[in-house]
């Protein structure tokens, strides 16, 4: 069933870590045209691609979903969905799910759990995060973790493990500390199409440019980011050659279990 949200996918040809990335094959299909039906899969009224390449636009070729040709200038997928927008025509009240184009595994229910995040807690954003289980993810300065408020609302975002627990920690750093819960943040967001081009237009702020973190742009700037626990786990997103052979691999696993049960 049509929900009331749109879905706008990023897509930047000249990635730095995976050049072409949107259009490196996925089991024979470019990566992008993977992400492009998670949305669909998700029942949003849109799916757009915000592409900054003729070709990416034309491997999504009767998909489903439209293409934005947008700035191969654009600095980050934020300014890069601004642009989306305006081509789109959407007003400031609509709903937009920003689905990353190295996502080709994002499930259908965290689509649709970051738009139910912004509309029920009147935020400016909204964005999902997942329990940490393992002491290496928090360590890992890749994985971005978070603290939330008690209504839910992201208090700070740091690639630092947070809360620090300082007693546990002072006896051994090698296993999860008991007693709370660490959280890692999914980067999938939820804003309103008024405040996306308002947040687009904020200058980077200090916190953001310590951390590399854009979100925190927000939260510097006293806005609300409300943090949804994701219904479903994130399998890992490609960001290099490497996970790109893992989601291969990934793919691979998925289809034998099925021809299993299929037996």
């Amino acid at each position: 069933m049509s929900q009331d949200f749109v879905v706008a996918i990023p897509a930047r040809y000249a990635a730095s870590r995976l050049p072409g990335k949107p259009l490196r094959e996925l089991a024979g299909e470019p990566l992008v045209l993977h992400v492009a039906r998670r949305a669909l899969a998700a029942g949003a009224r849109e799916v757009w691609v915000a592409a900054d390449d003729e070709r990416i636009a034309q491997a999504l070729k009767d998909s489903g979903v439209q293409v934005a040709m947008t700035s191969s200038e654009h600095a980050s997928g934020t300014d890069r969905l601004a642009e989306c927008a305006d081509i789109a025509g959407w007003r400031d009240d609509t709903v937009i799910v920003n689905l990353q184009g190295d996502e080709p595994f994002a499930p259908a229910s965290g689509i649709v759990a970051t738009a139910a995040a912004l509309r029920d807690s009147g935020a400016e954003m909204s964005t999902l995060a997942a329990p940490i289980s393992e002491v290496e993810v928090l360590f890992d300065p890749n994985a971005v973790k978070l603290v939330r408020a008690g209504n839910g609302d992201a208090l700070y975002f740091s690639r630092a493990p947070i809360p620090w627990p300082r007693d546990a920690f002072a006896n051994d750093r090698q296993r999860m500390p008991g007693g709370g819960e660490w959280l890692r943040h999914i980067g999938i967001y939820g804003y309103r199409a008024g405040f996306l081009r308002k947040f687009a237009k904020l200058r980077p702020g200090r916190l953001e440019q310590i951390e590399s973190l854009e979100q925190l742009r927000a939260l510097e700037a006293g806005y609300r980011i409300a943090v949804g626990i994701t219904p479903e786990p994130f399998p890992p997103g490609v960001d290099t050659p490497e996970d790109l052979a893992r989601a291969e691999a990934h793919l691979a696993d998925h289809r034998v279990g099925a021809a299993g049960e299929g037996g």
